[in-house]
C-alpha cells in the first residue's frame, strides 16, 4: 500500500478546476485513497468569469449571472454545499424578453428554444416575423431532412435550413449569440445544439420531436420551497458557490495557491513517471497527475514544450472577446422605459450591444429599494473591438444604443464595466474532431488531463460536469495503474 498521498496538480482556479478538485477530494475519500491536492491560479482571485461585487446599492455580476437549471450539475452541486436555501429564480411577473428588430424591441415567445411558443398570439402581434417568414417556421413539421448527412454543419446553416433565413435571423440567431458570443456561420451545431440535429435525425423535424419529447412524463418534483426556473443564481450572487467550494476544499486539506502562475508543464521521466509544474516565480510542483483547467490557449502554451501536438491542436479553438456594463439608476427615472428581464439584439441590426438585462425586474434582491440596475453585453466575434474602447467611451457607446433602441434619457448614478478579453470560446466547424484528437494524444500522457470551458461546455453545468468527470477519471485511472507515485524523500 502507498504510504504518501497521490500528489494531483490542478492549474486554473475557476470553476472548472474547483469542480475538479472537489470530486478528486470526494471521490478520494469515497475510496479511501489518500490525495493531496493543489490548485493553482495566477489570479488574486478565485471563481474566473465569476465575479459578484457587492456595493451599497447593488449587486452586481461581472460575468455570468445565473446557470440553466435543465443541466442539473451546478444545481446539484448547489445543493450538495448546502446551498438549496440560497437559490433563487428569476420573477415570474417580469418573465418576458424581447428582440430588438427594424427599430422597435418586439416581445419573444415564451418557449421559443423549445419550438413550442406558450403563446403563439404573441409571435404574431409582435411584429417579429412576417406572414411568410412564420408559414416557413411551420412548414418545419414537413420539411425534408438532410440526405446526405453531412460530418458537421454550422448552426446557421442547420437553422435556416430547418426553419427559413427570417426566423433564424430575428428569433434564433440573437438568442444564439447572446450564449455563445459567436458567429452563427461559424459555430458548430454537433458542439453547440447537437440536440437538434438529433431530433430531426429520429423524427424528421425538430418540432415534431420536441413536442414528442415534451408530451413525456413531467420531471420529478423540486424539494420544497424551490421555485421553477429555467435559470437560477444565488441571492448573495454567484460568488457565493465559489466561497462554498473554497471552504469545502481548505477543510478538505486542499493546498490552494492564487496569484501563483505556472509557466510550463516538464515530461515526466521514465524512470519516476512525475511531472513537474514550473512557476514564474522560479519554483516547481511535483506532480503524479496535473489538470489543466485553464483557457485552451492557455493551456497550449503551457504543453508547447511537452505536447507540440496537443498544444497545436488546443491553440485551433479561437476566442472572442466581451464585456459588461452594469448601471444604475434612481428607479423613477427609467421605470416607464423597461419592463421585462431585457433584450437581445440580432446580429442582422449591426449594433455593438449583444443584449442588455433589466437585472432588478429579473432578479430579486438585485438592488435597493428606489434603485434600479441594469446590465449591457457587448462585443463578440466580429465585434471585438469595441471592447478595447476606454470605460468612457464604451459607457457612451452603451448610453447611445439604450437611447435609440428604449429611449433611455437619464444619466446612470452609478457604472461598473467588466472586460473579458478572449474570455468566450467559439466551438466552430471541426470542434468535436479537433477534441477527439486532443484525447487521442492525451492517452499517450498518462496523468495528464485537461478540461475547461474551451472544450466541452461553456455553461457553470457544463464546467462542473466536466470537471467532475476529470476528478473521478483521475483516481480511476491511478486506481488501474497504482505504480506510478512520487518517490519517497
Amino acid at each position: 500500500m502507498r504510504k504518501t498521498p497521490y500528489q494531483v496538480v490542478i492549474v486554473g482556479g475557476g470553476i472548472s478546476g474547483l469542480a475538479t478538485a472537489y470530486a478528486l477530494t470526494e471521490e478520494g475519500a469515497k475510496t479511501q485513497t489518500p490525495v493531496q491536492c493543489t490548485v493553482i491560479e495566477r489570479e488574486p482571485r478565485w471563481g474566473g468569469k465569476i465575479l459578484t461585487h457587492v456595493t451599497n446599492n447593488y449587486l452586481i455580476e461581472g460575468g455570468p449571472d445565473s446557470f440553466l437549471t435543465s443541466k442539473p450539475w451546478a444545481l446539484d452541486l448547489c445543493r450538495t454545499l448546502g446551498l438549496q436555501d440560497q437559490l433563487i429564480a428569476t420573477n415570474p411577473q417580469h418573465n418576458q424578453t424581447f428582440s430588438f428588430c427594424r427599430g422597435a424591441l418586439r416581445e419573444l415567445p415564451q418557449g421559443l428554444l423549445a419550438f413550442r411558443p406558450r403563446r403563439v398570439d404573441t409571435l404574431v402581434s409582435s411584429g417579429l416575423l412576417s406572414w411568410g417568414g412564420m408559414l416557413r417556421m411551420a412548414a418545419e413539421r414537413f420539411w425534408p431532412k438532410q440526405n446526405p448527412w453531412p460530418a458537421d454543419e454550422s448552426l446557421g446553416e442547420f437553422f435556416r435550413r430547418r426553419f427559413g433565413a427570417e426566423a433564424f435571423e430575428y428569433l434564433i440567431e440573437p438568442l444564439v449569440a447572446g450564449i455563445y458570443a459567436g458567429d452563427a456561420d461559424e459555430l458548430s451545431i454537433e458542439s453547440t445544439f447537437p440536440r437538434f440535429r438529433e431530433l430531426e435525425r429520429e423524427h424528421g423535424s425538430v418540432i415534431k420531436g420536441m413536442r414528442k419529447a415534451l408530451a413525456s412524463p413531467p420531471s420529478p418534483p423540486r424539494p420544497s420551497g424551490e421555485a421553477a426556473s429555467m435559470f437560477m443564481s444565488l441571492r448573495g450572487g454567484l460568488s457565493e458557490l465559489i466561497r462554498s467550494l473554497m471552504e469545502a476544499l481548505r477543510t478538505r486539506g486542499v493546498r490552494l495557491m492564487a496569484g501563483v502562475e505556472c509557466h510550463e508543464i516538464q515530461s515526466p521521466t521514465l524512470e519516476s513517471g512525475v511531472f513537474h509544474v514550473m512557476l514564474e516565480d522560479g519554483n516547481r510542483l511535483s506532480a503524479d497527475a496535473v489538470v489543466l483547467a485553464t483557457p485552451a490557449y492557455q493551456t497550449a502554451r503551457l504543453l508547447r514544450a511537452y505536447r507540440p501536438e496537443i498544444a497545436s491542436l488546443l491553440d485551433g479553438i479561437p476566442y472572442a472577446s466581451t464585456a459588461t456594463i452594469s448601471m444604475g439608476y434612481p428607479a423613477e427615472s427609467i421605470a416607464s422605459q423597461i419592463r421585462g428581464f431585457g433584450f437581445v439584439v440580432p446580429r442582422k441590426e449591426q449594433r455593438p450591444l449583444l443584449a442588455a438585462t433589466w437585472t432588478s425586474l429579473k432578479w430579486p434582491d438585485r438592488s435597493r429599494a428606489g434603485e434600479t440596475l441594469i446590465r449591457c453585453y457587448i462585443g463578440g466575434r466580429g465585434r471585438e473591438t469595441v471592447v478595447e474602447q476606454d470605460d468612457n467611451s464604451l459607457m457612451e457607446c452603451v448610453r447611445e444604443e439604450l437611447l435609440s433602441m428604449v429611449g433611455i434619457t437619464a444619466a446612470p448614478t452609478y457604472t461598473e464595466v467588466h472586460r473579458w478579453r478572449q474570455g468566450m470560446p467559439q466551438y466552430v466547424l471541426g470542434h468535436r474532431d479537433r477534441l477527439a484528437k486532443v484525447q487521442k494524444q492525451l492517452a499517450h500522457s498518462p496523468g495528464l488531463y485537461v478540461t475547461g470551458a474551451g472544450l466541452y461546455g461553456i455553461g457553470i453545468p457544463d464546467c462542473i460536469r466536466e470537471g467532475t468527470k476529470v476528478g473521478k477519471q483521475l483516481l480511476q485511472d491511478y486506481a488501474d495503474n497504482p505504480a506510478k507515485k512520487i518517490p519517497e524523500a
